[in-house]
């Protein structure tokens, strides 16, 4: 195809998209001849790691996907569930950890705008908003300023737009100190019937552009994002797109109204790649070919070619495939909302992708085989080497259990993250329940009674030591997250985050995390409904800590049956359920309070995790516990101080293992354990109830008085507790670096 203007296709060019030579022989194949530019543009993005998952979708087919309440699973744009009476959840996970880290306050604005995008692009109303995040040591000259861009730029996406941000985490470690981590989970609301989806029908239907104009920036911003960074990432910032909060509201309320109108047959966010894998996508899943006529692309810069506005990550963009008959309805309502609407190609029978522009054909390719041809890649694995566990008689106690527990109450990882929520609005929209800082956020569904509990977890500590074992623990503590707020889980989205596939002892870390994260989805039916992986996530061949982050939603009956993990009053009796056996391998106590990353992690009895959590909803469903809180990072001391501290109330707690080593006992980090309070009288009742039940379960103190009491140290105090919890960060981000 001999085009106008066309620069050669060189090795080098080839090369500067991202193909391999093999690749780019597999694509020279596929369409008997030399690519155009804007055709070598367009497979760079359908085939590189972001789009097509080349590395990762032959082990992706393992995990379960199907459910009871299941509707749409991993496919489309965000996975839908049903919650009864007609209604639907629908949710999902994005990463946005490269443009994060070039420029944190666009690239984590724009990755919160693309996952809202994802949910009602799918016809649903966005509700909530979730987060987790990744940041490098604290020392690291660039940590301060990446906190402090990332946040403000998810504050102030989600703020503008009006969605609450009610949940999340934040961790430190050396591992990120070259790529940071931005996981954005966007939840929504819809009524079954007013699900859509991406798969175009009917030949000769119009395709419309829906939203802003399109721009250059973003342009290879895919590419970018399926690449390690080195020292010359800071060139890349031209790739990272700039959001716009307000439009993408406006373009909210726009799609649900021609939605609600009946206009709609297909429509696709224009996400990674932009109007590439858009409409690809759409026409690929629909059988049928697309032809698009970019003359008619609202442009916001003169000049654009073809490439360029193939590959632009302009954001609040969205392609629509639209009822013929509906057109002039749609137009005035995108004109009413001061959005651009404009027909810019039809469905054809033909299953080509065809681009025209300047009176030339610029693109002529197989639709199909764009994705259906992407290369798919089994790469060489190793195994991750087990680690032995450490016998707690080979850790030795480097202070007391009251200064261990201050010190990890003020650590980084475990300190209060109120600095960062704060920033953020939780309670916009009036259904928020329950506010960051508990085990699971709480979202009432409407007017209620109804409600959805959201939380994501994981640790990449345990992933590092064991991936299988850690990808089941991510689960299973995700599980007991919502578990401990009296919801059901019904489903969980997941943003796998690794290093470079292409290095055999990283790829094994995805292989196995991803087979611990399907096995536990299998046993506590929690099935995979959507999800995103992010590869080479490191800098000078430094990979970050695998970090398999799991998103999880659960069902509420009825949100005013909902438990939190803040003590109640005093006299109330303090019942610890599941096995403690003093577990510190892989724990936070070695790690922080030792500085000893070794050690095999806790394992996983997921049947365990399923009965204690099946029998926690029920206690509290019939109202016999009146706080709960899971037992995971920094073991019993950390949970007694959190729930003191929530309360504002304190504890004393018996010797209830004298044979056991007390930084074991307190700070160990067994599976499968909650911590629920009763009233005197209950107490009892409840102990034998889980024990009959086969749950261990045992009495460990009393709630009250104005200080945590354990065995062999000295008193802390509520307040003391709060002051060490509290002022870490606010501490650390008063001084802002530039």
């Amino acid at each position: 195809m001999l085009l106008k203007n066309e620069p050669e296709i060189t090795p080098e060019l080839v090369k500067a998209h991202g193909l391999k030579p093999d690749e780019y022989e597999r694509f020279v194949d596929l369409i008997g001849r030399t690519p155009t530019l804007t055709e070598l543009g367009i497979v760079s993005a359908m085939w590189n790691e972001h789009c097509s998952y080349k590395s990762s979708r032959i082990h992706l087919r393992g995990l379960p996907t199907k459910g009871k309440r299941v509707v749409y699973g991993p496919g489309e744009n965000a996975g839908v569930v049903d919650i009864g009476d007609g209604m639907v959840v629908a949710f999902k996970m994005e990463s946005h950890n490269h443009p994060s880290y070039i420029e944190p306050y666009q690239g984590a604005a724009t990755g919160v705008g693309g996952i809202l995008r994802d949910v009602f692009t799918m016809g649903a109303r966005p509700v909530a908003a979730l987060n987790a995040l990744r940041f490098g040591d604290p020392d690291h000259p660039r940590t301060k300023h990446l906190v402090s861009g990332v946040v403000a730029g998810i504050g102030g996406y989600g703020n503008s737009f009006g969605v609450p941000t009610v949940g999340g985490q934040v961790g430190f470690h050396p591992r990120y100190n070259g790529n940071c981590l931005v996981n954005a989970m966007a939840v929504g609301i819809a009524k079954r019937e007013m699900i859509f989806t991406s798969k175009a029908t009917g030949v000769g239907m119009p395709i419309v552009y829906l939203g802003s104009k399109t721009g250059r920036d973003g342009i290879h911003g895919a590419t970018m994002a399926s690449a390690e960074f080195d020292d010359k990432s800071e060139e890349k910032r031209p790739t990272v797109q700039v959001g716009d909060p307000f439009a993408e509201k406006l373009l909210l309320e726009a799609c649900l109204e021609i939605m609600q109108k009946g206009c709609v047959i297909a429509i696709q966010d224009m996400g990674a790649a932009g109007l590439t894998c858009s409409a690809v996508e759409m026409g690929a899943k629909g059988d049928l070919g697309i032809e698009l006529d970019l003359d008619k692309v609202p442009c916001r810069e003169a000049g654009m070619t073809a490439y360029e506005m193939m590959l632009s990550e302009s954001q609040e963009r969205m392609l629509m495939v639209l009822h013929p008959h509906k057109e002039a309805e749609a137009r005035a309502i995108f004109t009413k909302w001061g959005l651009d609407f404009a027909v810019i190609g039809k469905t054809t029978d033909t299953l080509r992708f065809v681009i025209k522009h300047g009176g030339e054909v610029k693109a002529d390719l197989p639709i199909k085989e764009l994705g259906d041809e992407a290369p798919m890649y089994d790469r060489p694995w190793v195994e991750t080497p087990k680690r032995f566990n450490i016998r707690r008689a080979d850790i030795e106690a480097p202070c007391s259990t009251g200064e261990a527990l201050l010190k990890l109450l003020a650590s980084p990882d475990f300190c209060s993250k109120r600095w960062v929520w704060e920033q953020y609005d939780h309670l916009i929209l009036g259904n928020s329940v329950q506010q960051p800082g508990g085990d699971a956020a709480i979202i009432r569904v409407e007017d209620g009674p109804k409600g959805l509990a959201v939380t994501c977890d994981v640790t990449p500590r345990y992933v590092e030591a064991d991936p299988f074992e850690g990808g089941k623990q991510a689960v299973a503590e995700c599980w007991r997250n919502l578990c401990a707020v009296g919801a059901e889980p019904i489903a969980l989205t997941d943003n796998l985050n690794f290093g470079n596939p292409e290095r055999p002892e990283i790829m094994g870390q995805f292989v196995m995390a991803v087979r611990g994260i399907g096995e536990a989805a299998r046993v506590l039916e929690f099935p995979v409904v959507s999800g995103n992986v992010s590869l080479y996530n490191e800098t000078n061949g430094q990979g970050i800590l695998p970090t398999p982050t799991i998103g999880g939603v659960g069902l509420l009956a009825d949100v005013t049956k909902h438990a939190t993990l803040a003590f109640k009053a005093a006299g109330n009796a303090i019942v610890l359920i599941g096995e403690t056996k003093g577990w510190l391998g892989a724990s936070a106590y070695l790690a922080t309070i030792c500085g000893r990353e070794e050690g095999a992690p806790p394992p996983v009895d997921l049947d365990a995790e399923f009965r204690h959590g099946t029998l926690v909803r029920t206690m509290i469903e019939q109202g016999l516990v009146n706080a709960v809180h899971d037992l995971s990072d920094g073991g019993l001391a950390v949970a007694l101080a959190e729930m003191a501290m929530a309360g504002n109330i304190g504890a004393d707690i018996q010797d209830f293992a004298p044979d056991m080593p007390g930084h074991a006992l307190w700070f160990g980090e067994d599976q499968a354990r909650y911590i629920v309070t009763t009233d005197g009288k209950t107490a009892a009742q409840i102990e034998h109830y889980l024990n009959a039940a086969g749950v261990p379960a045992q009495f460990i103190g009393i709630v009250g008085g104005d200080s945590l009491n354990l065995p062999g140290t000295d008193p802390i105090s509520v307040a003391e507790l709060r002051k060490a919890h509290e002022s870490w960060l606010p501490a650390y981000m008063g001084q802002v670096a530039e």
